[in-house]
């Protein structure tokens, strides 16, 4: 059975419309470029840790003083032909709220992504959604390297640029920008990334815990 991304994509020869992103299944991928499906990279379990951390640690503080925290399937109308989804999101406490169903027209506060570790998918984040975002008018961009250990933080500047307001390595980061009081103990985070397993999942051919 042909799905209705893939019928959409073969009627308009790839091309749709951000009404068509919004009326796809939940569990059709991809994200919307210049009117465009494009297909998103499988996460990993280092991004999966990397993500769980980040909604725990902004939700935890936000959500008690009236904020609000979104996942990683939240779809944002960037612009009228690119719709996006973050890893993560998060609105100020005040701030215009999204609506509960549909495509998302108001920007975040904060946006998340953490990096992946392809050329393709760096470029995609530290590139072509710094410039969305920008766009977008999300204040704060946070963008972690699981690569690189780092964490950085922009800031919307008033010419619709992004400008560095922080960075870190590892410690304990105090006074983050926009989120005064917010704690980000970074030797946590990547505490959580040791404790997974092998850099590979896959087992050799007759070893007995493969069976």
């Amino acid at each position: 059975m042909i799905s209705q991304s893939a019928r959409i994509a073969t009627a308009v020869e790839q091309r749709i419309t951000l009404a068509d992103w919004t009326s796809l299944p939940e569990d059709e991928p991809g994200e919307l470029v210049d009117g465009q499906l494009v297909k998103e990279e499988l996460p990993d379990a280092v991004h999966e840790v990397i993500v769980a951390w980040v909604i725990s640690v902004l939700g935890g503080w936000l959500i008690p003083q009236g904020g609000l925290v979104l996942g990683s399937n939240a779809k944002y109308a960037v612009s009228a032909v690119s719709g996006r989804k973050s890893d993560a999101s998060a609105y100020m406490p005040g701030s215009r709220k999204p609506p509960r169903r549909g495509t998302i027209s108001a920007p975040p506060d904060i946006m998340v992504e953490v990096v992946s570790p392809t050329p393709r998918g760096a470029r995609r984040d530290r590139v072509d959604k710094l410039h969305e975002y920008a766009s977008f008018r999300v204040r704060w961009y946070w963008i972690i390297d699981p690569q690189e250990r780092t964490l950085e933080i922009l800031e919307l500047g008033t010419d619709r640029r992004y400008v560095h307001a922080r960075s870190a390595a590892d410690g304990i980061v105090d006074g983050v920008p926009g989120l005064e009081g917010l704690t980000l103990d970074l030797d946590a985070l990547w505490s959580e990334v040791e404790r997974l397993g092998p850099e590979s999942g896959e087992r050799a051919l007759g070893d007995p815990e493969a069976q």
